[in-house]
């Protein structure tokens, strides 16, 4: 007799638990979108509606806040993938919000435009009437995005109180808000980096090259391996070097670090990530050094 195998596997449930996740959002609200910045994590989302809403179209736009300092290989990949997959792509411009005063650019060797990202971000929801923004952060990276919750209530300054949430029970979500509110969605929020990594292996998604290791021209500050790029302020006591080395994160050049690796492959990255103990913005992310409470100081302004 034939026996079938109805095992479920991990990523089987988190991905049947994103899935639900982004019908609800699609169900409950007028004018959601989608942040996709060509980082791993949103092409993870990507990938979850597509299955979603297959064989009709992501039925929500993709919007990335592009500071300007983004790394050459992810914009263009970025933009080559929304394309493939029809979808319509908004550019919410940091250096927009600066030409028009909205923010006042950083100075100094350790200027970043990574915070200014909060204003335009905020600004881009309102002008589009944005009531959900799905976004693609994982409670395992940081502290304060292990508070939030799936469906994260932001007020009519777009900022975020850690001590007001709502209780998410079951599988239950509070979409109610009222006009000028909306409310940050994240369907990864229960997977890890691993899961991340594993799904984009399984689902065999492609990825900008930067992940992989290569040699890069890079320079050391506070223990961090920066990019030698003309944004990226470096002092004379900043010698540059050669080095081999991969991309955990993807954001802003003036605060995303490399670490050594000689990882090639999925399956190379994969084993590298499972014997770590550093996470990856921990090992990666400048801006997060910046005091102890760098992140939730960020996400309560409005940040992602």
């Amino acid at each position: 007799m034939l026996q079938r195998d109805y095992t479920t596997s991990q990523l089987d449930v988190l991905e049947a638990e994103a899935i639900h996740i982004m019908r609800e959002v699609a169900a409950e609200f007028e004018h959601p979108c989608l942040l996709f910045s060509g980082g791993k994590d949103s092409i993870v989302m990507l990938r979850i509606a597509e299955k979603a809403f297959w064989p009709a179209p992501i039925p929500f736009p993709l919007m990335h806040v592009d500071t300007g300092h983004n790394f050459d290989e992810v914009i263009e990949f970025r933009d080559r993938r929304s394309a493939e997959l029809g979808a319509r792509l908004i550019v919410a411009s940091v250096q927009d919000s600066i030409d028009a005063g909205r923010v006042v650019e950083e100075t100094g060797r350790r200027a970043s435009r990574n915070r200014l990202q909060t204003t335009t971000l905020l600004d881009a929801i309102e002008d589009h009437e944005f009531d959900a923004v799905f976004g693609g952060a994982r409670r395992d990276e940081e502290k304060a995005r292990a508070k939030e919750r799936v469906f994260s209530f932001r007020d009519d300054f777009g900022q975020w109180d850690p001590k007001n949430q709502r209780p998410e029970l079951w599988n239950l979500y509070n979409s109610r808000i009222r006009k000028g509110e909306h409310i940050r969605v994240f369907p990864l929020s229960n997977w890890t980096e691993l899961d991340v990594w594993d799904y984009i292996r399984r689902e065999g998604i492609e990825i900008p090259s930067i992940y992989f290791a290569h040699t890069r021209k890079v320079f050391e500050r506070d223990g961090m391996l920066l990019p030698d790029a003309d944004v990226v302020k470096r002092g004379d006591d900043e010698p540059l070097f050669e080095a081999v080395v991969r991309y955990r994160t993807v954001g802003d050049m003036t605060c995303t670090g490399a670490v050594q690796s000689t990882a090639a492959t999925v399956e190379e990255i994969i084993e590298e990530i499972a014997a770590t103990r550093i996470t990856e913005r921990g090992a990666t992310r400048a801006d997060d050094r910046s005091s102890e409470a760098a992140m939730e100081d960020r996400k309560r302004e409005g940040y992602f």
